[in-house]
């Protein structure tokens, strides 16, 4: 299978194909930094592919494929550098009578057995109504609370799990200039914070920097914009999941930004509709890309067709929210 069709720019590549398969043609140590979301052991379906991890009968037969998948990347990412992983807990059923699997946990798990250490969590704020308008849960309403609040749910966080290859860092993230660019996040930084902004001088006094830093070093991302993702709804098919959505841009430029490096690589395996990508592209990295399923995969040549038109694209995902 390997790849089935693709687009290569200079900026970008974008592959159709099983991400195990292209991985393994992919040289040893090259990939800077790695940022995705898997698919949810099997909370959602994505496509009726055999191939499709999402697929799997049951949750440890997910992570039997997923092995697979977290080896590769261990060997093609650079020592010392950083994986990202977007995850969160999984309900065993929709009902509201069930119970939570600790996804995130398992995942840590596997990486630490595979190489990598554990090194940080952001844990990712959701709204309550938005998450029960979105996705329907049946414990998540107002409604469980007046009849038995012993089965009422919460709107479980999103977590964006950080791990680091074993090994020296060849390629140090050094920033000598801190961080002079966009805030990815729905918080207004003060007005007399501006005037730093691109400070060349003592670090210490880079408040522009420091407002920023305080925000991406947090463990709760509390201002993400919810509705700030790529265009995703033409390329839905009719046996897709309702509520399937791209990852929020948002939490991916974050990623970008604190662990990575203006002509890096940043790779994501699971592509989607090209959300981690564009995002590498639009912070000045090289952005690479793997999805199965063809639809998505078309989807994502449109949206890395706006990457250089950043302005336009924002406005179009604005208008998902």
């Amino acid at each position: 299978m390997a790849v089935i069709d693709q687009v290569i720019t200079d900026d970008y590549a974008l592959y159709n194909g099983d991400c195990i398969e292209v991985m393994g043609k992919m040289p040893d140590e090259k990939i800077h930094l790695s940022v995705y979301s898997p698919p949810f052991g099997g909370l959602y379906n994505y496509s009726s592919d055999d191939r499709d991890m999402s697929n799997s009968a049951n949750y440890d037969e997910f992570f039997d494929h997923y092995r697979f998948c977290v080896r590769e990347l261990h060997r093609i990412t650079i020592p010392g550098r950083i994986t990202a992983v977007h995850c969160t807990d999984i309900p065993t059923d929709n009902s509201g009578k069930g119970h939570l699997i600790d996804f995130p946990g398992d995942i840590i798990r596997l990486h630490k057995e595979l190489g990598f250490d554990f090194i940080a969590r952001h844990t990712i704020w959701k709204e309550p109504l938005w998450v029960r308008n979105r996705t329907m849960t049946h414990n998540l309403a107002h409604k469980t609370i007046v009849e038995d609040a012993a089965y009422a749910g919460v709107a479980s966080a999103d977590y964006m799990l950080i791990f680091r290859k074993r090994g020296k860092n060849p390629f140090p993230l050094q920033n000598p200039n801190g961080f002079f660019g966009n805030y990815p996040g729905e918080e207004p930084m003060p007005a007399e914070i501006l005037k730093y902004r691109g400070w060349e001088g003592d670090q210490k006094e880079n408040r522009y920097s420091h407002w920023i830093w305080r925000r991406l070093a947090s463990s709760v991302w509390d201002d993400i914009n919810m509705g700030r993702v790529l265009p995703y709804q033409d390329c839905k098919e009719p046996d897709d999941e309702k509520h399937v959505h791209p990852l929020q841009l948002d939490v991916i430029d974050r990623t970008i930004i604190l662990r990575s490096l203006p002509g890096e690589t940043v790779f994501t395996p699971f592509m989607g509709v090209g959300s981690e990508v564009y995002g590498a592209v639009c912070q000045g990295r090289k952005g690479m890309g793997v999805e199965l399923k063809k639809s998505y995969f078309r989807q994502s040549i449109k949206n890395l067709e706006l990457a250089k038109l950043p302005e336009v694209a924002n406005q179009l995902a604005i208008e998902f929210k």
